[in-house]
């Protein structure tokens, strides 16, 4: 059952956004060569309880930080500990914040210095993807219109939708119906409503579709070794239209 929310309570996960987006902020900054992905976390723990937040992630199903920290192949889950950023790498950094009560959820991938060719284009087409997935949340789409718009563009910018996983919807818990898939067909889907939030997410190979669980089980990797990249938010239908509601994309 997809759940909607009032526009109070959209307000409190705006709150809650707003908070996330700039810990995804602060993140940002702080990666350069030779930052830890635990360091990452700890700030990220730091900054979150000092806004009288908590991080959604930790605990959650036991995982253990307060990020997922994904360089290069992994794609998304990524425990933090000693990995060393390196120039040249690629880090999906995923942040869930929860204030009182109300979940927000998003992540960008950080390039590490100058990286190559194929990896900005890989950045820039799943970040283009998840503003065109976002675009389509508006009362009287179609959830397929959301997944279609992603998949159209990752696609055509020569890379692969990894198929396996999903976004969701979320609210007071971080995975609420429904599952959005980054690929499908327009005009499919439950038709979307006023009040409905969703957490967009394309995560994207640049090599095939395919990906393979980490030895922690946790972790999830591109089974053929090619860079991947993962951006989010958590965007809300409104009468006007979609309401991003963790905008780390605003300076």
């Amino acid at each position: 059952m997809i759940i909607r929310k009032t526009t109070e309570q959209i307000e409190r996960m705006a709150a809650a956004g707003a908070i996330q987006a700039r810990c995804l902020k602060m993140l940002r900054s702080k990666c350069h060569a030779g930052v830890t992905t635990a360091e990452l976390d700890e700030a990220a723990e730091r900054f979150i309880g000092a806004q009288d937040a908590e991080p959604s992630f930790k605990g959650y199903r036991g995982f253990p930080g307060s990020i997922c920290a994904s360089p290069n192949s992994m794609v998304v889950h990524g425990i933090p500990g000693f990995y060393a950023l390196k120039r040249g790498d690629v880090i999906s950094l995923d942040v869930g914040v929860t204030k009182d009560g109300w979940v927000a959820d998003a992540a960008i991938t950080v390039p590490i210095g100058p990286v190559n060719p194929e990896a900005r284009r890989l950045l820039d087409a799943t970040r283009d993807a998840l503003f065109a997935g976002a675009e389509q949340v508006r009362p009287g789409n179609h959830l397929g219109d959301v997944s279609a718009a992603i998949q159209r563009h990752v696609e055509s910018e020569g890379f692969s939708i990894i198929r396996s996983l999903v976004g969701h919807g979320i609210g007071r818990d971080m995975h609420e119906d429904p599952q959005i898939p980054n690929y499908g067909e327009p005009g499919r889907g439950p038709r979307l409503e006023p009040g409905m939030v969703l957490a967009i997410e394309p995560m994207v190979n640049a090599g095939g579709p395919n990906v393979r669980v980490g030895e922690d089980n946790w972790a999830v990797y591109s089974a053929d070794g090619s860079l991947a990249a993962h951006f989010e938010f958590t965007v809300a239908a409104t009468e006007d239209g979609p309401r991003i509601l963790t905008p780390w994309h605003e300076e």
